[in-house]
């Protein structure tokens, strides 16, 4: 099905009976089909589980994960159509990125590899057809580049999301690609399926090519994450087979399954991604985007109480171990359902994911349809809102991803709106995961805070990525007032070319007392500066 149709439609059984349902596959899966506080595990304050936690279950945690998902394929988010100039392809995501800031985001998830292409200039891939319109065409300028910097400049993480094996998406023809597209020089890489070509995951050749693309981005690139989406092996079309038995006898041992094999085929390519990025980019955080069931308790009696389509079988993507063995940073499925769906009930969902990423050393960021809130599919406009504050109430989540941008901006339901005036009033602080590289800066120093005639103007030094800018009742700056998200003002990205940094609080009051801490690239925090109180 058409992607811009934001539905698919996939097979899910009730007991004995089989049932065909409108069950979204997930942020990705439409786009290219795609702690709370208290869970990071720094040093500092606002690391411990006491501290970050906020004292009531409705109040906004001061760590949260929130970011959208900008989806380049089929010109779903960016850019708006092919064939747009440099200038305005910076405009469109430049707004993008304003939107994030208006939302309270504090990270964003942008599709760089759509369709076994580049938004880079990568030696490995063409130029993709999504930007310019003709596949290897560049745009006249670096967007990963741009989009990184951009996104810095304003404080949000920057997670490049990559789709691993889709070549098309509406052809199977190689001769389509551009004449030296390594889908159409190496024979044997690919296979066709539902009207599109993939690169077979049963090759080692092609797992092997397929990481060197993409830590290409990373190698080269300042990006925080890498994402994948939920696009492995292609999810099944009625009639059709996947054409690589072939592939199969040619490399698997004969002691497995097929469906044993694609399934390691696919851990093979998680645990070496996770590998090769601990090795080249140990700050980089690893995450992915699956599917919303792993299985059900009908078919395995550690899976979730639905009745939907399950990743382990359909697409071959056994979510659940990759957790287990701690092969990402990240696990973030797309949990596209209202609370209380008779197959597919997010509550559950959402209780199961927890449970398993609790005390793993995983994060667990829920994918939110935040579309199916736009469309009318969700049928209470307070849909969303209840999902953060489901979500906040459990140890094991650290955060939400919204699909799509381009829903979250036009909000036609007022669902959105909703959703940030009730959950999203306060700023908040990516949650620290544990990675090789990463320690809480020392304590930056506030030189002076004064009133002008626009607002509160802060000034300080230190040593940090970013700075929080925390407003207080009294000098005394407590633990729990770093636990407490109406105390924090803003998180800034540190100015290089600034000794001093300065931050600009509008409209700010000015008998408030003001301190700022220090953060470094993967979020550990620093103790506070002195608090002080305006000057005029």
């Amino acid at each position: 099905m058409d992607p811009l149709d934001r539905r698919r439609f996939i097979r899910v059984t009730t007991g004995a009976a089989t049932a065909t349902t409108a069950v979204a596959l997930g942020a990705p899966a439409l786009a290219t089909p795609p702690a709370p506080a208290g869970r990071g595990r720094g040093h500092g304050p606002g690391h411990g589980h006491d501290h970050d936690r906020p004292p009531g279950k409705d109040r906004a945690p001061v760590r949260e994960f929130r970011a959208l998902w900008i989806a380049s394929v089929d010109n779903i988010d960016w850019p708006s159509r092919t064939g747009l100039s440099a200038d305005e392809q910076k405009d469109e995501f430049v707004a993008w990125l304003d939107l994030a800031e208006e939302l309270g985001m504090n990270a964003v998830i942008s599709q760089v590899r759509p369709t076994a292409d580049a938004i880079w200039p990568s030696p490995f891939e063409p130029w993709s057809e999504w930007l310019s319109g003709t596949q290897g065409e560049g745009p006249g300028y670096d967007p990963l580049d741009f989009q990184v910097q951009a996104a810095h400049e304003r404080g949000l993480e920057y997670h490049a999301w990559f789709n691993p094996y889709r070549v098309t998406m509406d052809s199977v023809d190689p001769t389509d690609l551009v004449e030296d597209h390594p889908a159409r020089t190496h024979e044997g890489w690919t296979f066709a399926y539902g009207g599109k070509l993939y690169y077979d995951p049963g090759v080692p050749e092609v797992r092997a090519f397929v990481q060197d693309a993409m830590m290409d981005a990373v190698n080269h690139y300042d990006v925080d994450g890498v994402h994948f989406d939920d696009y492995f092996y292609p999810y099944p079309v009625e009639g059709e087979e996947l054409p690589d038995q072939e592939t199969y006898e040619r490399h698997g041992d004969g002691s497995t399954s097929i469906e044993d094999w694609r399934r390691e085929n696919v851990n093979l390519l998680v645990s070496e991604m996770h590998d090769r990025i601990r090795g080249d980019a140990p700050h980089v955080r690893f995450g992915i985007s699956p599917f919303g069931i792993w299985r059900n308790a009908s078919s395995d009696p550690a899976g979730s109480d639905t009745s939907g389509s399950e990743s382990y079988e359909i697409i071959s993507a056994d979510s659940r171990r990759w957790v287990q063995e701690g092969w990402v940073d990240y696990i973030n499925p797309q949990i596209y359902w209202q609370i209380g769906h008779e197959l597919a009930d997010y509550d559950t969902l959402v209780r199961w994911w927890a449970d398993l990423a609790e005390d793993s050393g995983v994060m667990l960021f829920i994918g939110e349809g935040a579309y199916k809130a736009v469309d009318g599919t969700f049928e209470d406009p307070a849909e969303l809102s209840e999902h953060a504050a489901l979500g906040r109430s459990l140890d094991g989540v650290s955060g939400m991803v919204y699909f799509s941008a381009t829903s979250m901006r036009d909000d036609t339901t007022g669902a959105v709106d909703q959703l940030v005036r009730e959950r999203f009033a306060h700023p908040a602080i990516v949650p620290v995961i544990e990675l090789p590289e990463g320690a809480a800066p020392d304590a930056p120093r506030l030189h002076h805070v004064r009133c002008d005639e626009d607002g509160v103007v802060l000034r300080f030094s230190g040593e940090g990525t970013n700075f929080a800018i925390w407003r207080l009742r009294s000098p005394h700056v407590r633990s729990t007032d770093l636990a407490d998200a109406r105390n924090l003002v803003a998180v800034v990205r540190a100015d290089n070319d600034r000794k001093i940094q300065r931050y600009l609080h509008a409209g700010a009051d000015p008998h408030a007392w003001y301190a700022v801490s220090a953060l470094d690239r993967t979020w550990h925090q620093s103790y506070p500066s002195r608090a002080a109180r305006p000057r005029r």
